[in-house]
């Protein structure tokens, strides 16, 4: 592309962008942190101020002080449809855009519609919202957040299945951290705040640990600030600062479905703290070819092309007999500046004595400027 199609191509974007609604995220360690609550104090707020703000989606759960923060604000009816002999209420995405308010309120963005909606999830609804020049304020929990689902699942012990990709957050405005400690949240449970008296003894022995509070909290303090840090990159940098050269990940996977998934979400991760582009890369060995994979690593594979996808990342698949020169020739075409691995199943040490791929990827990078990443 020239010069003259880059400066039009940006001029562009900035046009796009100016026309998009903006998007405010709160963003929580948990459920019962206050999301909602501060979501509907804005609310009045904006109205106090003579700003056109309608209530979209809430969930208040039935909690006394959040519902009663609903009088007085204008609520969109939500629609109504039939699914498997229920009649069930769903956010109305088209009364929204049709209505056209300044401000919407959509509260629960992980939500997986009901089937038969226009999308299949309500972070999609918010950004057609957002396309269509409607400001949004959503929120969203910590363990919503897709390349976290593997560190969330070792703390917890749950598998998150309602998930938002991280490029969701990467196109808000402004995310604000709802943060409380780890013992106002438990006497928030204690206090039934949180949920009916008869789920609280089960929710502190499982999900609600001071143990299991306490990492959430940090990792969600760490995703905002790299929020921040983002946005100081992208908007406050001068762009003149940029022409050093630019960081770009690659993750490199295998038919191993478990290591890729962890391979794919780690690069992710670090690709938006250095917001930063990433591709996947995907070797096919002549033993891996269609007519020789088992149907179930086939099955794998196109679900982690799915989620580096959804990831933002670019998905790239070679065949080729020579797995570390492919990797290296990708590389260097593609001007990468680290290569992502998982971890082998056997001692680094063992692997760079018996295995020709890793000892030949090493020998190349070591006469390279590409740094090698290992991921656990």
């Amino acid at each position: 592309m020239t010069e003259k199609e880059n400066n039009v191509k940006h001029f562009l974007d900035l046009i796009k962008k100016s026309r998009k609604g903006k998007f405010k995220i709160y963003i929580g360690m948990s459920a019962g942190v206050g999301k909602t609550f501060r979501m509907l104090q804005e609310a009045h707020t904006l109205m106090r101020n003579g700003i056109d703000v309608k209530i979209g989606y809430i969930e208040t759960h039935n909690r006394k002080e959040t519902h009663e923060l609903l009088e007085g604000l204008p609520i969109i009816p939500r629609r109504k449809l039939f699914y498997k002999g229920k009649e069930l209420e769903e956010f109305d995405l088209q009364a929204v855009i049709s209505l056209r308010p300044e401000i919407v309120i959509v509260d629960e963005l992980a939500h997986t519609n009901i089937e038969g909606s226009k999308n299949d999830k309500r972070w999609q609804d918010v950004m057609e919202i957002l396309d269509a020049g409607i400001n949004v304020i959503s929120a969203v929990n910590i363990q919503h957040i897709e390349s976290l689902n593997e560190e969330i699942k070792q703390i917890t012990g749950v598998e998150v299945k309602e998930r938002i990709p991280d490029s969701v957050l990467q196109q808000a405005d402004e995310v604000v951290n709802i943060d409380l400690t780890a013992d106002e949240l438990i006497t928030r449970l204690k206090e039934g705040k949180i949920y009916a008296a008869e789920k609280v003894p089960t929710a502190l022995n499982n999900f609600f640990t001071s143990g299991n509070i306490l990492q959430l909290r940090e990792l969600a303090l760490k995703e905002v600030a790299s929020q921040v840090v983002r946005k100081v990159e992208t908007e406050v940098i001068s762009r003149s600062v940029t022409a050093l050269k630019a960081n770009k990940f690659m993750a490199c996977i295998s038919s191993n479905a478990q290591t890729s998934k962890n391979v794919i979400r780690k690069t992710a991760r670090l690709a938006s703290y250095y917001n930063s582009p990433w591709v996947l890369l995907y070797v096919q060995t002549p033993n891996e070819s269609t007519d020789k994979i088992a149907l179930d690593k086939q099955r794998h594979l196109i679900n982690n092309f799915k989620l580096a996808t959804e990831l933002g990342g670019e998905i790239i698949r070679v065949e080729s007999p020579h797995v570390s020169r492919t990797i290296m020739e990708v590389a260097e075409q593609r001007q990468i500046t680290t290569i992502c691995i998982g971890k082998p199943h056997m001692s680094l040490f063992k692997v760079i004595l018996a295995t020709n791929i890793f000892n030949q990827l090493l020998k190349k990078l070591s006469v390279s400027e590409i740094d090698l990443v290992i991921l656990s």
